[in-house]
């Protein structure tokens, strides 16, 4: 029991043989000498019933147990002679829009055993939540949503214990966390009211959850947990990362910064979290731009532009001729263009400034990255005047959102002592390019660190740690949350940052420097 106390243990039990002064039932003595160990007595489903009754007589009374910890405390979900083992396997799950991340976990070693990411299906009926929302409210919309993505489970939990020599029934505890809106999707709730007035979900907490109930065929007696939510846009993805980095445990001021789809934002320490969520995030992951891509095979994931001699140097994420841009490598280039005067404040393209690379392109203005024979694709990949456009109403979004924090509870960015940035995109972004931008405030680089999955962690964490589930409650119990679309000071601050770096150099010292202004 020792180690990280997982929500699934395995116990071996020698049991006294039954005797004429000693004649308790198999359940008993196994009720009997499970409460020794864990204090009270476990829960024993009849299917865990039927099987001691056989395993006792022809083991010698020597059994294994696997402990869950179910609604009511622990329960035992399987038993095994004392000569076969039972493995303790978790599945932890970042549900998101996009992309779907699953990992396997032996709660034993406390190890991720295997890690497996595909693409979310709902993706054909809209890449924006809005339109699957929509789509949910259509005949049969909800169960199809439902249906696809218990598909993807299903599918993954298979190909991930396999790949283990294990079988999908091995998986005894499942931990989901995705946003609001995935969340309702997976259970089948109904989405309708997250996107209009008052906006409200359906639920913001989830009991423990039979996975049979939703179609998952894992183990039997298996517990599903699902992070709960705060509000419409503030899910529990973003509580999974505020588990996962430990913010809510300090007594100095953090923020969690997760970009994807929207921006979701968390200021606060241990006494109190302040929360909110906007759109800020599709042209900063690239998707949404005319050479944007997601981090794969082919996808630029560096660049930088000499300001002087405008030499472009860029690495791809696996060495092979550029198909498009990820993410980090759109800020570094926009950073780049702008450091070097290729671009204004505003982000007009300055074309006379390296005329061999701008071009004419689908009828504007471009600049041109790699040329058609660079790439591999055979055409150039570029970015171009809208995409810029995009990119700065998508960055001054993102710095905004900060910012209207920040204010909220009546606080500068210098009093932060330290900036998690997650996701993906966290992954691989300079926090330098993304202040040069006016993206992230302007504050020493070392405040920042990435976090990765912060949402698959805190779902790996949720496995690990069977206090994990009151810690998340106790999360919930400290959140404000803002709701940004009836923030009126959003609007007039957003005219602002839609500039290089931002209309008021001062907030942005270290960029006028670069600059040499």
């Amino acid at each position: 029991m020792a180690g990280n106390d997982p929500v699934l243990q395995g116990v071996s039990l020698d049991l006294p043989k039954p005797a004429l002064g000693d004649n308790r039932s198999h359940e008993a003595r196994v009720r009997s000498a499970m409460a020794e160990i864990l204090g009270s007595e476990p829960r024993l489903s009849l299917r865990v019933n039927q099987k001691i009754s056989k395993i006792l007589p022809a083991s010698g009374y020597r059994m294994n147990c696997l402990l869950s910890q179910g609604p009511c405390g622990w329960e035992i979900i399987d038993a095994a002679p004392r000569e076969q083992a039972i493995p303790a396997i978790g599945l932890a799950v970042d549900l998101g829009s996009t992309t779907v991340v699953f990992y396997l976990v032996d709660l034993a070693s406390g190890k991720t055993i295997s890690r497996l990411s595909v693409s979310n299906p709902q993706r054909i009926h809209g890449e924006d939540i809005l339109e699957r929302i929509l789509f949910a409210g259509r005949r049969d919309g909800l169960g199809t949503l439902q249906k696809e993505i218990v598909n993807v489970f299903n599918k993954a939990m298979d190909k991930l214990a396999t790949k283990r020599g294990l079988a999908p029934e091995n998986i005894g505890y499942v931990s989901v966390a995705g946003n609001t809106t995935m969340c309702h999707f997976l259970l089948g709730l109904d989405p309708s009211h997250i996107c209009k007035e008052p906006y409200i979900p359906s639920a913001n907490r989830f009991d423990l959850i039979q996975p049979a109930e939703i179609g998952l065929k894992c183990h039997p007696g298996a517990w599903l947990y699902c992070f709960p939510n705060v509000g419409s846009y503030f899910g529990g993805d973003l509580l999974s990362g505020i588990l996962a980095s430990g913010m809510h445990k300090r007594p100095e001021i953090s923020m969690l910064i997760d970009v994807g789809t929207n921006a979701e934002v968390v200021l606060g320490n241990q006494d109190w979290l302040v929360a909110c969520a906007g759109a800020a995030g599709p042209a900063l992951e690239g998707g949404i731009l005319s050479c944007g891509m997601r981090a794969q095979d082919g996808a630029i994931e560096r660049i930088s532009i000499d300001p002087e001699t405008l030499k472009v140097s860029y690495s791809t994420i696996d060495g092979s001729p550029p198909r498009g841009m990820c993410g980090s490598a759109i800020i570094d280039l926009l950073a780049g263009m702008f450091v070097a005067g290729l671009v204004d404040p505003t982000g007009k393209l300055v074309r006379n400034r390296d005329p061999g690379r701008m071009r004419e392109i689908n009828g504007e203005p471009a600049y041109v990255v790699a040329s058609e024979d660079e790439t591999g694709t055979g055409r150039p990949v570029y970015i171009s005047q809208s995409d810029i456009k995009n990119l700065i109403r998508s960055k001054g979004a993102m710095y905004t959102i900060l910012n209207v924090v920040i204010q909220s509870v009546g606080i500068d960015f210098e009093d932060i002592d330290r900036f998690y940035v997650a996701g993906a995109f966290g992954s691989y972004i300079d926090p330098g390019k993304a202040i040069t931008i006016g993206m992230l405030p302007d504050v020493p680089i070392d405040r920042f660190s990435a976090l990765g999955n912060s949402a698959g962690k805190g779902a790996v964490k949720a496995l690990l740690k069977r206090g994990s589930i009151k810690e998340v409650e106790g999360i919930c119990e400290k959140i404000t949350y803002l709701e940004m679309n009836v923030r009126g000071d959003f609007m007039g601050q957003l005219t602002g940052a839609l500039f290089l770096p931002h209309t008021d150099l001062g907030r942005f010292p270290t960029v006028r420097r670069l600059l040499g202004l």
